[in-house]
């Protein structure tokens, strides 16, 4: 099959032209900035060009989410540093753990105490809009226009970018971000579970990859009661994941009950969870005769004990170190990568399960490049300055290093000054760590002359899922539609407590079952929640989309 190329990765998980790059031989930091003119002061002067460095320092203060992996002042990273000294710009961060990014971000939204800029603010189609109607955050095509040569480049090159980041109100309310890896059923994340089994257990018990769930839960038995780690000890997990995450849900597993279940982060309406379109008819997985059965069958894994009962309360951290302790003890997990999870060496003996005999593999919901990137609010007194600034991301090695990690840690320059990735051990791990934000910047096909941001393992996994996985995807998707201003009004109107009543109600059939006896009160409560006309706004947007395709 002839393999296209487009996408922006969240998962997650997830997705700049060699333009006005300072970087030279005596400047190998690659830090792009927007070259020094010979105009008035920055911020005056509406849209008279900023000149960098600044005669004169301007602080900004920006609300950042960061890896629990990360430092918690990105003062500390080079790239900053880097870009303080070429700007004379200087941010004054208050970064929040991830996990806890979206609850404190609208406690500042609702208090009013907002910052010069979201760094990543992660707002959805229905929270731009309505924080932009109150006037909390500005739009940015102006100062795009103005200021911001090197995404503006972008977007006069790439059409389809600038369509899918802008309103239907015709205004940019936040600026895109995201990775070109596949297209399609082979983006990167069109499906950002997979499936690992300990072989090394396997081949001990003298049991094949499963081909089949029931295969599979056999193996998962065999997992935990016959001490595969040879420790004398019963503390064999057999399965582990993180439930309604960006990676890593059992929602996948729905699917070899032919209906999966696209999770991710609880109430969050960025994401368009629970949804399947089937025959271009938007179906909410909740309400499938196969979602009922798979909650009745993945009931009995956790009732048997084979399931890890941390994995309602796992983050980053706790995930992460459930592969890592001194006897292995995981013999199953979902994620984006093994190695993140049980360690490159551990990993050696980690295999993908293919998807079971008649399974249906998700095709994640949405696709291409973010629109819930960086915003900027009524309180900025420095626009100028601040588009400026943020422009020196939209210039390829700089989102490089933002995005994975700086010269000299991730990368290095070649005899060109083409920046290459080091190898790194753990590389997943380590991203967290090195890189500054995958909230902003845009790396795209055209720049892999300057820099090779493609690592091996994202090479590898668009193989693996082509191969393995895209032959059982399903065959249509929701798309990344950017919904009216009465629909979004009805979405955020109704949805938050769908979610929430759905996740809810799931995690308890996993744990405790009761789902055969509560299902048709489970029905009539999503009717009387208006499940019908969330659904109808959703295929009025679907439909809407595909003409606009035509």
């Amino acid at each position: 099959m002839k393999r296209q190329t487009a996408l922006c990765f969240s998962i997650a998980m997830a997705a700049s032209l060699a333009l006005s790059a300072c970087g030279s031989d005596q400047e190998p930091s690659g830090v792009g900035t927007e070259p020094a003119k010979p105009t008035g002061e920055a911020g005056e002067g509406g849209n008279a060009p900023v000149a960098f460095p600044l005669q004169e320092q301007v602080t900004l203060k920006a609300v950042a989410p960061r890896p629990s992996l990360a430092p918690s002042d990105f003062n500390a990273q080079p790239l900053i540093q880097q870009l303080e000294t070429k700007t004379n710009v200087r941010i004054q961060w208050d970064t929040i753990v991830e996990t806890d990014y979206l609850e404190k971000r609208n406690l500042l939204l609702a208090s009013g105490s907002l910052p010069d800029f979201f760094f990543s603010g992660r707002f959805s189609d229905s929270e731009l809009v309505r924080y932009s109607k109150e006037g909390t955050i500005i739009p940015l095509e102006g100062l795009i226009e103005a200021h911001m040569p090197n995404l503006k480049a972008i977007l006069d090159a790439r059409p389809d970018i600038k369509a899918q980041i802008t309103a239907p109100d015709g205004h940019i309310y936040s600026l895109p971000q995201g990775e070109e890896f596949g297209s399609g059923k082979e983006e990167i994340g069109a499906n950002p579970d997979f499936l690992y089994i300990n072989k090394a257990w396997l081949d001990k018990l003298g049991l094949q990859v499963p081909k089949t769930i029931d295969e599979y839960t056999e193996a998962l038995r065999a997992f935990k009661t016959q001490d595969p780690n040879g420790n004398g000890k019963a503390d064999e997990i057999p399965l582990t994941y993180i439930d309604n995450f960006w990676t890593g849900d059992i929602g996948v597993l729905f699917g070899a009950f032919g209906v999966p279940d696209k999770t991710y982060r609880p109430n969050n309406p960025t994401y368009i969870d629970h949804l399947n379109v089937v025959d271009g008819k938007v179906q909410f997985a909740p309400q499938q005769e196969g979602y009922k059965k798979a909650a009745v069958y993945l009931h009995q894994w956790f009732a048997e004990g084979l399931v890890d009962l941390d994995a309602f309360t796992h983050d980053y951290d706790t995930y992460f170190a459930r592969g890592k302790t001194e006897d292995e003890t995981i013999g199953s997990l979902i994620w984006w990568d093994k190695n993140d999870v049980v360690g490159p060496e551990r990993g050696e003996h980690w295999v993908l399960v293919p998807p079971f005999e008649g399974m249906v593999v998700k095709w994640n919901n949405g696709g291409g490049f973010g629109r819930d990137g960086v915003t900027i609010t009524k309180n900025n007194e420095h626009p100028e300055v601040t588009a400026a600034w943020l422009d020196s991301f939209y210039e390829p090695k700089t989102a490089a290093q933002a995005r994975f990690g700086p010269i000299g840690v991730w990368y290095d320059q070649d005899a060109n000054g083409k920046l290459v990735p080091r190898t790194v051990e753990n590389p997943g791990e380590f991203r967290q760590s090195s890189a500054v934000t995958n909230g902003i910047g845009l790396l795209l096909y055209e720049h892999l002359d300057i820099v090779d941001y493609v690592e091996p393992r994202a090479a590898q996994r668009i193989k693996d899922s082509a191969d393995i996985y895209v032959p059982q995807m399903e065959d249509e998707r929701f798309p990344n539609v950017f919904f009216l201003d009465e629909e979004l009004q009805t979405i955020e109107r109704l949805k938050p407590d769908i979610s929430a009543y759905v996740n809810k109600t799931r995690a308890k059939w996993l744990l405790e079952g009761g789902v055969e006896q509560e299902w048709e009160h489970f029905q009539a409560t999503l009717k009387k929640m208006g499940i019908d006309e969330l659904l109808a706004v959703h295929q009025a947007g679907y439909d809407r989309y595909l003409e606009a395709q035509k």
